[in-house]
């Protein structure tokens, strides 16, 4: 059952349903026991960070973010079939890009963010290896 909600969450969290996401996360993060736990929760904050961003929460996004990039980063390369690597890279560079923006700009970021071209910030994804 683990495996099948981690799978289902990685699907909502590609599908940009974060606040569901959350829910399936959390669900197997507070069951978890080390090293899943803190991948877990690395990727529940990522998505509620993304979450946090759609409702043009900037605060709440960059804490966020930081966050779970920072419980992910030592899962690199890969971890539980997931190229780690790349989501702590584009969750960074979210967060990077997010940093550089005044709170009061978080309303066109998110559309820039959300209607995202090749040379713009976007959500990141999760990956399978």
């Amino acid at each position: 059952m683990t495996r099948q909600a981690f799978l289902q969450g990685v699907e909502e969290f590609n599908r940009q349903e974060f606040y569901a996401c959350h829910d399936t996360l959390e669900a197997l993060w507070m069951e978890a026991s080390e090293p899943c736990r803190q991948f877990y929760q690395g990727i529940l904050q990522i998505a509620v960070a993304c979450y946090h961003l759609e409702n043009c929460n900037w605060r709440g996004a960059v804490t966020l973010l930081g966050e779970g990039t920072r419980r992910i980063r030592d899962y690199r390369p890969d971890y539980e079939g997931i190229n780690v690597t790349r989501l702590f890279e584009e969750s960074w560079e979210l967060l990077n890009s997010l940093q550089h923006i005044s709170p009061e700009a978080i309303a066109s970021f998110r559309e820039e963010v959300l209607h995202s071209q090749a040379d713009s910030p976007s959500f990141p994804k999760i990956i399978s290896i």
